[in-house]
């Protein structure tokens, strides 16, 4: 039995591979200074949640076998200190699952959207085909009782590739840790603009990605994607990797308003369908046809057969807050998603107006990353929210405190979402009020942010 140490084991992913690393017969102990759900429960659930919040440096002994870092930590923590007095190997998240992995087929899904839902795609058609595999994602996926889990015995692992920086102590992209066997390169949008200043420093990180593959690696691209596209066309001859690009396949919305997807053979290309398989899919939206095409060609590597692979992604609902239906009834539709690049952003609007081209389409978008409260940055979601009949942008003034950025005015927003028709909302009952006052009873409410909304009941509102 190992032990292992987490400092900040509330993060999402930190706490999903300490319950994972739990079931796999570690002896688990952590700690955090703030600890929200659904990982209190999750870890109170199995006994790993600390007796109450903050740093206890008596928590880390030499007993320990290690000691994983999260992001949260800074480099004066205190446990973190007393770790490297005693010699104790310290890891960071990213490195802690490669040490794990390094004896199986790695496979790494990156890009700036798109990763979570191509990864559970991969995941759900892995599972259902009865293959082993081991994993880790950014959300939680139907069908998987945690985000990570790690076995001895799995040949291969499926791993959402994040690049922001891996811990304090290590300003690498995680991503650049996995070392991957396959890598799928879904889209690049500028993104996490504390971190990568520039939109060539952020796209350099996607680059090392690629130098990072192995002879005989396999680099899967969406072709559509102009900044992917242009990174990947001058290596296509690079005679020691395999190279294959995806693009959007064809599909029909049906009478019921399911999305018809044909996937078969393509062309050299790799741009048109010559024949090819058909089914019908639970999920919806122009962009999530197109990320099936990209968990389709990692799946192929991995001895899927195309009709196997549409009869088990056509029972495949979705990960958890991914353009997820949180309430229906024939006058109101509520849709959550956990959109924040502004091309994930405007492709998420695009999908919902496609799928309701009559209903009132009601849009709500929270700036709430780093990013997002760039006065420079803000500037690249001019046109994101078009097609939306109303269209709200809500900015928490709790999160605009703790990320220390300058407010936006009312005419800031309107000028660089290009609307000035759009409502700008500060203040949660306010903008349940609004979102009552815009219903028309025939509406489809869509729901954008990587935050919570200052805590609203998303499924409630509109009443």
């Amino acid at each position: 039995m190992k032990r292992i140490h987490f400092i900040a084991i509330g993060g999402s992913i930190m706490h999903s591979l300490a319950i994972a690393l739990h079931h796999a017969g570690y002896l688990v102990t952590g700690s955090d200074d703030h600890i929200h759900n659904p990982a209190r429960e999750r870890l109170d659930a199995l006994g790993l949640c600390p007796e109450k919040e903050g740093w206890n440096a008596n928590l880390v002994h030499s007993g320990l076998d290690g000691v994983i870092l999260g992001m949260h930590a800074s480099e004066d923590n205190p446990e973190l200190k007393k770790a490297q007095e005693l010699g104790i190997k310290i890891y960071s998240f990213p490195e802690f699952i490669y040490e794990h992995s390094q004896d199986k087929q790695r496979i790494v899904v990156a890009g700036s959207y798109g990763k979570t839902t191509i990864t559970a795609m991969i995941m759900h058609v892995l599972q259902k085909a009865g293959k082993r595999f081991d994993f880790m994602v950014g959300s939680q996926v139907p069908g998987f009782d945690n985000p990570v889990r790690l076995s001895e015995d799995a040949p291969v692992i499926v791993m959402e590739g994040d690049e922001y920086l891996a811990s304090r102590l290590d300003p690498r992209p995680k991503f650049l840790l996995y070392h991957p066997h396959i890598i799928l390169l879904s889209g690049i949008s500028w993104d996490h603009i504390n971190v990568f200043p520039t939109e060539v420093s952020y796209n350099l990180q996607f680059g090392k990605l690629i130098d990072s593959l192995p002879k005989a690696g396999y680099l899967i691209y969406n072709d559509t994607d102009k900044t992917v596209r242009e990174m990947v066309h001058p290596i296509k001859d690079n005679e020691s990797l395999y190279i294959s690009p995806y693009s959007m396949p064809n599909y029909k919305i049906t009478k019921e308003g399911k999305y018809s997807l044909t996937l078969g053979n393509t062309s050299l290309a790799g741009l048109t369908s010559i024949g090819g398989e058909k089914e019908t899919m639970e999920i919806i939206g122009k962009h999530n046809m197109l990320n099936i095409a990209g968990a389709w060609k990692v799946c192929e590597r991995l001895g899927i057969e195309l009709k196997d692979f549409l009869k088990h992604m056509s029972s495949f609902r979705g990960a958890k807050s991914r353009l997820e239906m949180i309430f229906s009834n024939p006058k109101r539709k509520i849709y959550k998603d956990f959109a924040h690049a502004p091309a994930k952003v405007k492709a998420t609007v695009e999908a919902v107006r496609e799928l309701y081209p009559k209903q009132h389409l009601i849009v709500c978008f929270e700036l709430h990353t780093f990013s997002s409260l760039n006065k420079e940055f803000i500037k690249l979601y001019a046109g994101t929210l078009k097609g939306a009949d109303k269209k709200i942008v809500f900015m928490n003034p709790e999160t605009e405190a703790a990320k220390k950025a300058n407010p936006f005015s009312k005419a800031e927003i309107q000028t660089a979402f290009g609307d000035k028709n759009l409502f700008y909302v500060r203040d949660k009952k306010e903008l349940a009020l609004l979102l009552k006052h815009l219903n028309t009873g025939n509406d489809v409410f869509l729901m954008m942010t990587s935050g919570s909304f200052g805590g609203l009941a998303l499924d409630s509102v509109g009443v």
